[in-house]
This record gives structure tokens, sequence and C-alpha cells, in this order.
């Protein structure tokens, strides 16, 4: 018994010098990034994981747009091949809209049309769209403003020439590797820092920008710190003022702060329901409805220097139907499919970014779901 307490009391010593050691560390950030996935029995973010941080709200209007049901509402039974996926996969949603009609939507594993879950980095195609409207009320002049202009302390042998465009077509050129399962990462720091500014702004620009794509988290987390300096307010703010009121969004939603009355991660987290998250699939079908300048959006699902992305959205024209879609990690999808007036939302687990351009379950949902639902 003498034996077993020494024991306790030696474990009890080490794990708290290791606790103190990384609390006053660089990687004090592993602390909050054990608590919320390993002690919980999962080995990343999840989109579940909004109860775990610190939010800030996006409010809704008063009047809501309505997402009338189709007279076809759920009378077909989505195919073999959907549901294969949908089940495999850990889906939460499943939303078709046909000429802005519901006409499919299933819920899964507990998930319900109140449920708000995490957008990932759909959230980077949101920031975007900010963007672009404070262009149009001129509190940013064009996507060739310098971002030094807005981001004096960056720094890098390219800092100078680094543009908003830039940071929204990922061609940056940022020290930023897109690791999601290192906890060692910089993604991993700036998922559970509670400090997300320092982090970016000990983030130089090391290659020059325009030259490459590539992906980078980091890009849409100073873009919205360009955008924040810009319009003197916090971004859910401005997502509440400029998108959320204006489209009638029928919930809140909410954004993961880095800590209490932080700083939004921009480069995901933002949670919405999936009805919602379908009517930001009619804003991007209806061409922005003046709300988000129309030739922008012509322009930002073109490619830019990737085939298969523009200015923060995926592109896949190489499809029998062409369609172009906002994604995030695990699988979130909003698609919309232009030549059939489809829109497909799908939100859960299973997916992960090495499937990409454009995942296998992406292009079965919309393969699948113009099969059942398009024109005839």
């Amino acid at each position: 018994m003498k034996k077993l307490r020494k024991g306790l009391t030696y474990t009890a010593i080490v794990t708290t010098a290791i606790i103190a050691i990384l609390y006053i560390s660089p990687y004090r950030y592993l602390l909050k990034g054990i608590s919320l996935t390993y002690l919980k029995g999962k080995s990343s973010a999840n989109f579940y994981d909004k109860e775990d941080f610190d939010l800030r709200k996006v409010e809704k209007g008063s009047e809501i747009l309505p997402l009338p049901k189709s007279a076809y509402y759920n009378k077909a039974a989505l195919t073999g091949a959907i549901m294969d996926m949908l089940t495999k996969t850990n889906t939460g949603s499943y939303l078709v809209l046909r000429n802005d009609s519901i006409i499919a939507e299933h819920y899964f594993n507990g998930h319900s049309d109140t449920t708000a879950s995490n957008s990932f980095s759909m959230a980077k195609s949101i920031i975007t769209m900010m963007v672009q409207i404070a262009i149009q009320e001129g509190k940013i002049k064009s996507w060739d403003d310098k971002a030094i202009n807005y981001l004096p302390w960056l720094t890098g042998p390219y800092a100078k020439e680094l543009t908003l465009r830039h940071l929204s077509t990922m061609t940056a050129g940022i020290a930023w590797t897109e690791k999601y399962k290192d906890p060692f990462s910089i993604m991993a720091k700036a998922y559970y820092s509670d400090d997300v500014d320092a982090l970016m702004q000990s983030t130089p620009v090391v290659d020059k920008p325009g030259e490459k794509f590539q992906y980078q988290s980091g890009s849409t987390q100073l873009l919205s710190m360009a955008l924040r300096k810009a319009t003197g307010k916090s971004p859910s703010e401005y997502a509440s003022e400029k998108l959320w009121k204006k489209m009638g969004m029928e919930a809140p939603a909410y954004w993961h702060l880095d800590k209490t009355n932080g700083t939004e991660l921009c480069y995901c987290c933002f949670n919405a329901i999936s009805r919602d998250y379908a009517r930001l699939g009619i804003l991007l079908e209806h061409q922005g409805m003046g709300i988000v300048d129309s030739n922008f959006l012509q322009e930002a699902r073109k490619p830019y220097k990737a085939d298969h992305y523009g200015h923060s959205f995926w592109i896949a024209n190489q499809t029998q139907d062409p369609f172009f879609f906002m994604h995030g990690f695990q699988g979130q999808y909003i698609a919309v499919v232009p030549s059939q007036n489809l829109i497909i939302v799908r939100t859960g687990a299973g997916q992960q970014r090495g499937e990409l351009p454009t995942p296998e379950c992406i292009q079965l949902y919309v393969k699948e779901s113009v099969k059942m639902f398009g024109r005839k």
C-alpha cells in the first residue's frame, strides 16, 4: 500500500510539473487542445465543439427569408449511393434545394433543424464575401490593396507585396503548413491558442505572393484582421449587420473566440443551422442578391492559380454538371449547381482534407442529387 501511495504521489508530482512547464512554455495551447480532444475521446476538432469554446453571437434580424418546401418534399427516398455515403461518414444533416425550395431534408445521429454546427473552413468563403461588402461600402479600396496598409506589423521579405487578393486566393506565401492532426503544428496552435492575433503577427510572408496556390488557413485569419481594421467592427458584428440580418436567417450563428471577449477564429469555426447554410447557398445561386456584388461572385468561382480554387471558393468545372462549393474540414459543404438550380448542404464528420481538391463524397452528392432532382 505504501508503494502504491508513493507511486501515485510521484505520478501526481510529475503530472503537475509537466502541466506547469507547458503553462509557461510556447506550448501552453496544448493544455487546451488535450482537454478538448483526447480527454473527450477525440483525436482532433469536431463539428460540435462550439460548446467547448468562448463564442460571439452573430445576431439575426426580425424577418426570416422563407424556405418553402417543394411539392415533392421528402417524397423520394435518397438513392442507395447517397445513403451509403451519409451513413459511413457520420452525417448530421443533408439538404437539397431546387428553385429555392427544399426538396429533401434529412437529419441523422441526433442532429436536428435547430442544431448549430461548425462550418470549419466554409467560414473562409464568408470572410471573403464580407471583405467584398466592405469594398462595396468604400471601407476598403479594392482587392489589390496592400495588406500592410491594414496590418502594418507584417514581416518577411515579401510583406510589402502581399495583397488582400492573395489572402483570399490562397497565394499569400506565408510561413504556414496546413496540418490538422499534428499537435505541434501552427494549425493546432491557431485553434487552441488564447491569442490568435499574436500568432498571426509572428507569421512572416516568406514566399513571393501571387505565384502559386498553397492552402493556408492563416491567410484567411490575416484577411479577417484587415477587415476588422477597415470596418472597426468585429467579424461577428459585421456578419450580423451585412449578412445574417439582410439574408433573413432563421437562427443566430456563433463564432469561436480564442478566449473570453477575444478574437474570432475566422478561418473556421462559424456555427449555424443547416437551413441557414442553405440560405447562403441561395445567396450564391442568385449572384449575391444585391448584398454581394454579382460580378465579384462570378470572378470568385473562376480559377486563380489553381484550377480548383478561386477567391475562397472551390471549383469543380470538369464534372458532368459543373458546380462550385464552400468546403470545411470533415465534409461540411454548401454546393451550388447552377445548371440545375440545385443547392446541396451536408454537415457532419468523416471526410478529411486529404481528399481535395474535389472529394469523392461531394461529387457523389451532386451526381446523385442531379439524377434525383435535376431538370428532366
